[in-house]
């Protein structure tokens, strides 16, 4: 059994050096409040057109996030928490699947309609959260 275990260590250290990475990341932007100007650097799609990228606000929710606050994170940007419990679910799975020595599969094939879908996803949320409609999703 001690022989199995040692042998799920290099196997996780992809996994788990994703982890710290993503962890440090994150656990800065909880530390430096990006509500606070002087921090982070300005959109530079804002800045220039007037416009929310589709990014606007993730820092902001990445904090609330970091704090617990769902709804701040959700009204900071809505699609920053959606991606980021798909990350963390799919490194569950990557994670879970290095453990039991079995390669990283997806759970379903992606297929070039999928990231058309995305694609029209993201590019429909930029065009609603600039618009008076969809108000509640500018950050």
């Amino acid at each position: 059994m001690r022989h199995r275990l040692l042998g799920a260590v290099p196997r996780l250290a992809a996994p788990l050096g994703c982890a710290a990475v993503a962890g440090a990341a994150f656990a800065y932007v909880a530390a430096v409040d990006p509500n606070r100007p002087g921090h982070y650097p300005a959109c530079p799609v804002l800045t220039v057109t007037g416009l929310y990228c589709p990014g606007c606000g993730g820092l902001r929710s990445a904090h609330a996030l970091a704090h617990g606050d769902l709804p701040a994170a959700l009204g900071a940007n809505a699609l920053a928490v959606v991606l980021a419990v798909l990350f963390a679910a799919g490194w569950l799975h990557w994670t879970w699947r290095a453990a039991r020595a079995r390669p990283f599969t997806l759970p379903v094939r992606l297929r070039v309609r999928h990231a058309w879908a995305a694609g029209v996803l993201v590019a429909a949320f930029t065009v609603v959260r600039n618009t008076p409609l969809g108000a509640a999703l500018a950050p």
